[in-house]
């Protein structure tokens, strides 16, 4: 494996991440024609790899956008009646709130946060929503920002295939995918989403979607996809490896490079690392009279939230963090300075921990 050169981790914070410094000068390269045969070939091997990625032998479309307008060409493409969108946290509500920003049915089923969506939840609202007609699809957060709660989408997606199998399963993974393994084509999931800041350790810009034939087939028959984010438009381009729009090529760049690094760590144990970093937070944590926020069982490995239970004043730490190069972030909405949330994602490793939790140890007066 080559030995790269990666400078202490400066954001703990879910997204962006830091950057290795390779990826970052890799969009300084020169520009291409984006209809080049150079260009298609880059676009081949970065939808090839990122195919393995999700774990999928259908397609993986590559849009210059954020996690969000993925949001939205899912409910484009996949609703054309109604869709249950399920909200545990502020993710999950922004897809609701997309959905009726797309004049959609959009019914909201709202699970308690900090714990997880479960099948059970979704049976229960499917069963009722089905007394009133079909459900053309159900929206789930896989990990959520907001919260740090990971919910168990392959469950999700069984239990819908049980209950109403023409029912789409659409999963927002983004501040999950690239930290732990998603078996797309396994779990049944018609759509998983992600975006390229958070566990892919990527600049911000792209947007990623695998998408299963029969959602495409859904999409043939449905009205107001609109032209940016129709997938019918996206699949002419990507069987002759391009984009219908023009792509943004220097971090398509990046893409390409950053994949290589992460298959050169090999997939297994890019999840692993990020599965250590989670425990060892979890951990100081814990033994700091800390308390976790999220439902046990259900922890995110890339993303904690710690309770704020001895009132530590969250800006002023980060006041103190940042005179040594670190950041973490406040709680979210309803919880800021009631929680904190310390990422552990990306390029981060058990040595960059260390180094923020020695910092806050210090912080709040705790040095060994």
């Amino acid at each position: 494996m080559t030995i790269r050169p990666k400078p202490p981790q400066r954001l703990f914070i879910p997204g962006p991440t830091d950057v290795l410094p390779e990826v970052l000068a890799a969009q300084t390269r020169p520009m291409m024609g984006h209809r080049s045969k150079e260009f298609e070939a880059l676009f081949a091997k970065c939808e090839g790899q990122l195919k393995q990625l999700f774990y999928t032998e259908s397609r993986v479309y590559i849009v210059a956008s954020s996690g969000t307008g993925m949001h939205e060409a899912a409910i484009r493409n996949a609703v054309g009646g109604r869709v249950l969108n399920f909200v545990s946290g502020a993710f999950g509500r922004r897809w609701y709130d997309v959905s009726v920003g797309c004049a959609k049915e959009a019914i909201r089923v709202d699970v308690e946060w900090n714990t997880a969506v479960k099948a059970s939840h979704v049976v229960e609202a499917l069963e009722i929503a089905l007394d009133d007609g079909p459900v053309d699809a159900v929206t789930v957060v896989h990990n959520e920002t907001s919260t740090g709660v990971i919910a168990p989408v392959g469950e999700i997606a069984a239990a819908v295939r049980t209950v109403s199998p023409e029912t789409l399963v659409l999963a927002d993974a983004v501040s999950s995918f690239g930290g732990v393994k998603i078996p797309v084509d396994e779990w049944g999931v018609d759509l998983c989403l992600t975006s390229s800041q958070k566990a892919l350790a990527l600049p911000p810009g792209l947007a990623f979607a695998a998408v299963s034939d029969r959602l495409l087939e859904r999409a043939a028959g449905i009205s107001g996809r609109g032209w940016y984010f129709d997938f019918l438009n996206l699949e002419k381009s990507l069987v002759k490896n391009t984009t219908p729009a023009t792509p943004a090529i220097s971090l398509m760049n990046a893409l390409s490079l950053q994949l290589d690094i992460i298959f050169e760590e090999g997939l297994e144990a890019r999840f692993a690392r990020h599965a250590r970093c989670a425990g060892l937070t979890h951990e100081w944590a814990l033994e700091n009279g800390f308390a976790l926020m999220a439902e046990a069982g259900y922890r995110s490995p890339t993303v904690t939230t710690v309770a704020n239970n001895q009132g530590v004043d969250i800006a002023d730490l980060n006041r103190f963090l940042g005179e040594r190069d670190m950041k973490i972030s406040n709680g979210y909405g309803v919880y800021k300075d009631k929680a904190f949330r310390i990422a552990h994602m990306g390029e981060t490793d058990e040595g960059d921990m260390a180094r923020l939790f020695v910092a806050i140890n210090a912080y709040l007066g705790r040095e060994e």
